[in-house]
């Protein structure tokens, strides 16, 4: 019986030792106390993309010389097909594959590359001649298109919408339920397509702390996330049904050798 329980003793250390090495790879952050955060210092600003909607408002003080500039939904049909004529909602701007939209009034703009701001700066002095000296137009430009997909071992797989034009990989995996204990958190893979439609690969590991300075740590429109599993749940689609049972039979053995080594020390 020794002999049989030897064993059994042996398998349960070595279960607890893995157990461990587990939980040092699910804590994020891991050195942060350790290394300088310096290099993050700056703020984010997302750059317009070819396919980027843009959602445009010109405002001046005198409307009437500034409704030419808004593009919007004057006429809509009800549910019952009757022509409805309102002010309506503003209708987006689709950035062309060049980096161009075309704007009323003014024609082609070159927006790809340009920052909110500067996009807001560029379309101001565009309009700027074609109203009264005197004005000083407000321009609001908003990417309405703005989003990225998370997939793989996250609780909820989804496309997350970026409203605020500034999310961080983490922000997007929280808004996805975050990574499940299954998940990889020392080799996330972000796929990544930039202006000129190259598509970039880049593992993310976010158990360091350096991962906050990375040029990667804010996500950028169409960013792809994907977190692969991790052995124990590879292993898990591996071995199937049969090695299920098979661990539930060596369970079953164990208690019962645990129950005969009480019956025989009593």
């Amino acid at each position: 019986m020794k002999k049989l329980f030897i064993p059994i003793v042996i398998m349960t250390i070595v279960l607890l030792l893995n157990a461990c090495s587990s939980a040092k790879q699910i804590t994020y952050f891991q050195n942060i106390d350790s290394i300088s955060l310096a290099a993050s210092k700056g703020l984010f600003d997302a750059r317009i993309m070819p396919k980027d909607q843009l959602t445009i408002t010109v405002v001046a003080s005198d409307p009437s010389t500034s409704k030419p500039f808004n593009l919007s939904i004057q006429n809509t049909l009800s549910a019952d097909g009757r022509l409805n004529t309102s002010t309506g909602s503003l209708l987006p701007y689709l950035v062309d594959n060049n980096g161009n939209i075309d704007f009323p009034v003014v024609g082609t703009i070159h927006v790809a590359g340009l920052t909110k701001d500067q996009c807001e700066e560029l379309i101001k002095e565009k309009v700027k001649p074609y109203l009264a000296e005197s004005e000083n137009p407000v321009v609001t430009v908003s990417m309405s298109s703005y989003r990225v997909t998370v997939a793989g071992e996250v609780t909820s797989p989804k496309v997350v919408p970026v409203t605020t034009e500034k999310m961080s990989v983490l922000e997007a995996l929280a808004q996805a339920g975050d990574l499940t204990i299954y998940g990889r958190r020392d080799n996330v893979l972000l796929i990544r397509e930039n202006a000129d439609g190259q598509k970039e690969a880049h593992r993310l590991n976010l158990n360091d702390a350096n991962i906050i300075s990375s040029p990667y740590y804010y996500v950028q429109q169409n960013d792809y996330i994907y977190v692969e599993p991790n052995k124990v749940k590879a292993k898990n689609s591996a071995i199937g049904q049969s090695t299920t049972l098979w661990f539930s039979f060596v369970s079953i053995l164990t208690s019962v050798a645990s129950l005969v080594v009480n019956i025989i020390r009593n």
